[in-house]
């Protein structure tokens, strides 16, 4: 297993990310590869 550390730019970007993974309720790397899956679909081959 890998463990990852993420350092965020500042309380508020912190919480911004807290309170969307607590609203859909995710994990930290759930939200990780819901975000993936989105820059996937966003960005052509």
């Amino acid at each position: 297993m890998v463990a990852i550390r993420i350092e965020f730019d500042d309380d508020e970007q912190y919480e911004r990310l807290k309170e969307l993974k607590k609203h859909r309720g995710l994990t930290w790397k759930g939200l990780l590869l819901e975000g993936e899956k989105k820059v996937r679909e966003d960005t052509p081959e």
